[in-house]
């Protein structure tokens, strides 16, 4: 009589080391956020957000935030079909100036800004000259340019990611029947890619809810105009007012785990089942 017993699952539990290296990342990461809700005035909290320098903050980073994304996903969504449906020289170093504001640091962003699309940079002195525009530089106008400057990588990278997990047969499908490209684009493409165009939409806008360095090098930080909730944070913290502050701090973190929770499955696969083990059973 042979045993036959079925084989042991692997055991896929880490290390003791390990498991103590996570959790000192663990600490490191939220450590800053515990003690900045241990000082949170919570009883206060409503009342200083809302004063009227932090609603005006809020309503100037929901109007630059918006207005960025929209202008994120108009110009990203051509962009990204084109970085995943065509083949050509140099699309390596597309793709690498599409992920540079990513990587690169916001006030450096905000420098070429300035000298692109100042009075006298290399597009702002030809604005001025041919259209009469004086300057983008202290208005909300240039705060949405800077916005949309380190957010519309974002969402590229998530349209384009969509793009190519697209099954193509569905789009050539509806040209064999005499669909148009832009019927095809309008009626196949845009609605089978919509969950990771509302993604990419998403994670862009809240990048530009949450800029900073670009916003106020570029744009400046003049209220009711530029002035964002991470520039008042900026602002509150150095005028002595931490309580302001901190309550925007709040403010931001509470939105921004609210939009990583809800678009966690966009970027963490779900677990595969196991399959279930055939039972065995050993001759008599």
């Amino acid at each position: 009589m042979t045993d036959r017993s079925p084989p042991k699952e692997p055991n896929n539990r880490p290390p003791i080391a390990v498991m103590v290296m996570a959790l000192i990342a663990l600490a490191v990461l939220a450590l800053p956020l515990v003690g900045l809700l241990q000082r949170t005035p919570w009883s206060s909290l409503g009342t200083t957000l809302g004063e009227t320098a932090t609603l005006e903050a809020l309503r100037v980073s929901v109007v630059v935030s918006l207005l960025a994304a929209a202008v994120s996903v108009v110009l990203g969504l051509p962009l990204a079909w084109v970085l995943a449906r065509l083949t050509f020289r140099g699309r390596a170093l597309v793709r690498a100036i599409v992920l540079l504001p990513m990587v690169l640091p916001p006030v450096v962003g905000g420098i070429a800004l300035f000298f692109a699309l100042g009075r006298k940079g290399l597009v702002g002195r030809a604005l001025h000259n041919w259209f009469g525009l004086d300057t983008l530089i202290g208005t909300t106008a240039g705060a949405v340019i800077a916005a949309a400057f380190v957010s519309m990588p974002f969402f590229v990278i998530t349209a384009e990611a969509g793009l190519r997990q697209l099954d193509p047969r569905l789009e050539s499908a509806a040209s064999t029947l005499g669909a148009g490209r832009w019927t095809v684009l309008r009626r196949i493409t845009v609605p089978l890619l919509a969950p990771s165009l509302a993604a990419g939409a998403t994670l862009s806008w809240a990048r530009a809810l949450g800029e900073f360095g670009a916003t106020i090098t570029f744009a400046g930080n003049h209220p009711g105009r530029t002035r964002t909730l991470p520039l008042a944070i900026a602002q509150a913290n150095e005028a002595g007012q931490p309580e302001a502050a901190i309550a925007m701090s709040v403010l931001l973190i509470g939105v921004s785990l609210l939009i990583l929770i809800g678009l966690r499955h966009r970027w963490i696969a779900p677990r595969q089942p196991q399959p279930p083990r055939s039972q065995e059973t050993s001759p008599s």
